[in-house]
Parts: C-alpha cells; structure tokens; sequence
C-alpha cells in the first residue's frame, strides 16, 4: 500500500475513533481524515516527549492507529477548550 493511502486510512480510522470517544461537532469525512492525520503527528510528538518509541513509523498498525487517536482526542479537547461548548 503507497505511503499516502496508509496515511489516508490511519487518519480515518483515528479520526473517527476520537470522534466516538469525544462525541461532538459532526463534521464530514475529509475533516475526520485530517483530524486523525493531525493527531498521529501529535500523539507521535507527545510519544517522543514521553518516551514512547514512535508507534506511528511502523505503517498501519494497532500501536499507530492508537497513537494516532490519543493524539486526535487531544486536538479535540483543546478544540472543545479554546472554542466552548458550542459543539
């Protein structure tokens, strides 16, 4: 599988998962997609920061999509702080 499909279906994968755990905003797939890609990039940084090896280099994996949801649920909380409860 190329590179950026992987990263396509790891973002999606993440991205919906993060939403069913921090229901909210229902906002399409393409945002889902990015919100999960997003957060691979930071649940990989916070990994590297806490001492994790980095989950997300092994492709699509249970280690990638999970880092890649932590990292999604953070974006969303700091979303759902910086912009109030109105989602």
């Amino acid at each position: 599988m190329p590179v950026w499909l992987t990263w396509i279906v790891l973002g999606l994968v993440a991205g919906i998962l993060a939403k069913l755990i921090i229901p909210g905003n229902p906002a399409g797939c393409i945002v889902t997609i990015l919100l999960g890609i997003a957060g691979a990039f930071v649940g990989g940084w916070l990994g590297g920061q806490l001492g994790i090896a980095g989950a997300v280099e092994g492709g699509l994996s249970i280690p990638s999509i999970l880092t890649a949801t932590c990292g999604a649920i953070v974006l969303l909380v700091i979303y759902r702080f910086i912009a109030g409860r109105r989602f």
